[in-house]
């Protein structure tokens, strides 16, 4: 089969995530027949190096030979049980590792299908958690402006970004909103803690009008990836979670994006020294093969569920596949690298090409700003350098880029105006050259 053949089948019959379809009238489909570390090749034989880990979940190279035989094995001897009254090992061996690396305060492993899912636990469980301890009224979230949380209606209502929320806001709760700390918005003289210590005061106003209704904070931390790839000084965790202390409010972490090594640290939060109520993880949990999602909470969040029967404490949120044993044996082969490789040391290496060879991008006349966190490295397009004046979103200049780049061999996604990337942590430094080469040439196609 060749592309051609496989695309008119694939648009007869698919309808595709976060895609207009009429564009496929005119921008190719690329249908994808095999990968290998960071490469995919269609069924024409062309190979497209995968700068996005594939929506940011590939952390060890496509088709990798250790998580591939830990699925197969898995697949040998269970496939799936039943998770309500049963159990099985490698849910358990998850949980403990899972357990054993975050904060010590967080040791209850809840597991679920995908991220949105796992976003959706942590709120039931914060507002369930104040029901169960005899506390009313607290059922509203304070999110950042710019956040996303995923695509169900519960995670959708937790963030702010108008293209996915708009069109479902009659059905969705509102949350409150406090300004981002994006340090992108920092003033003259300002630096990113500045930026911090700003936004941090804005937050205490909004919870000494609110925390009485309120039954958590939640957050992206360090990067709020779908928003725009936008970047945060790790001291506004830390005072965030003095302040959810303070004026008793849970603070939910959604790290199913920046988690497992994409900042820097194995978990982001690890940056401003500090534990959340509630640690969400999906996305490279199991280094892109499977869906699978966990919440790590406390002791106190599951005693206050913990009693008889009658007492109707239980936590009831379920799904199907809930603690699939293939996926936990695909994230447990991923931790498996993370336990037995130096990841993080060789990413340090890798970030610092990833800056290097896009350091002169700086320069360019229409890119406001470069900018780093880790294995995420994006770059802003801009009408005016001086005045940071967007491009109009109609416009859609990333798409050029986007264009550009599948034309060179590189999958580049970009989210509006921003080009990012985010590659599987198996690239080598040539790789990553090839990367700004590319980018770099496609951001003068696009703001020529």
């Amino acid at each position: 089969m060749d592309n051609a053949s496989f695309v008119a089948r694939d648009l007869a019959v698919l309808w595709h995530p976060c895609t207009q379809m009429q564009d496929h009238e005119w921008l190719p489909l690329v249908p994808i027949r095999r990968g290998a570390g960071v490469w995919l090749e269609d069924f024409d034989g062309r190979r497209y190096l995968d700068a996005i880990s594939s929506w940011w979940v590939n952390l060890f190279g496509h088709a990798n030979a250790r998580i591939s035989a830990a699925v197969a094995a898995q697949a040998a001897r269970l496939e799936h049980v039943i998770f309500g009254g049963f159990s099985h090992e490698p849910a358990l061996l998850l949980a403990e590792r899972l357990v054993a690396l975050t904060p010590p305060t967080l040791r209850r492993c809840f597991l679920a299908d995908n991220g949105s899912s796992a976003v959706e636990v942590a709120i039931k469980m914060s507002y369930h958690y104040w029901r169960n301890v005899g506390v009313a009224g607290k059922s509203r979230l304070i999110n950042l402006s710019g956040a996303y949380h995923g695509e169900t209606l519960g995670a959708l209502g937790a963030g702010d970004v108008g293209l996915y929320r708009d069109p479902y806001a009659e059905l969705l709760r509102a949350p409150i909103t406090a300004p981002s700390p994006d340090a992108y918005d920092r003033q003259p003289g300002e630096s990113a803690a500045d930026v911090a210590a700003r936004r941090l005061a804005d937050m205490q106003a909004l919870l000494e009008r609110h925390a009485h209704e309120v039954c958590a904070v939640i957050v992206e931390p360090l990067v709020q990836c779908a928003g725009g790839m936008r970047m945060h000084h790790p001291s506004y965790l830390t005072g965030l979670r003095a302040l959810c202390d303070r004026y008793q409010v849970h603070l939910i972490a959604d790290e199913i994006a920046v988690g497992f090594g994409r900042t820097g640290t194995l978990f982001a939060c690890e940056q401003a020294g500090i534990a959340p109520d509630f640690l969400c993880l999906s996305k490279g949990l199991t280094g892109g093969y499977l869906p699978l999602a966990a919440v790590l909470t406390t002791d106190a969040v599951y005693d206050a569920f913990y009693g008889d029967y009658a007492s109707q404490r239980a936590f009831l949120h379920s799904h199907s596949y809930s603690g699939n044993p293939l996926g936990c044996a695909a994230a447990l082969a991923t931790l498996g690298i993370f336990a037995d490789e130096p990841v993080l040391l060789r990413n340090r290496a890798l970030a610092a090409a990833m800056a290097r060879e896009t350091a002169p991008l700086a320069d360019h006349p229409h890119v406001a700003e470069v900018r780093q966190t880790g294995m995420i490295l994006a770059i802003e397009l801009t009408q005016d350098k001086t005045t940071r004046a967007p491009y109009p979103w109609q416009q859609r200049r990333g798409l050029r880029v986007y264009q550009h780049a599948l034309a060179e061999g590189v999958l580049l996604r970009p989210l509006g105006n921003v080009v990012y990337f985010m590659p599987p942590y198996v690239i080598d430094e040539d790789e990553i050259a090839l990367l700004a080469r590319v980018a770099a040439a496609g951001i003068d196609a696009a703001t020529a």
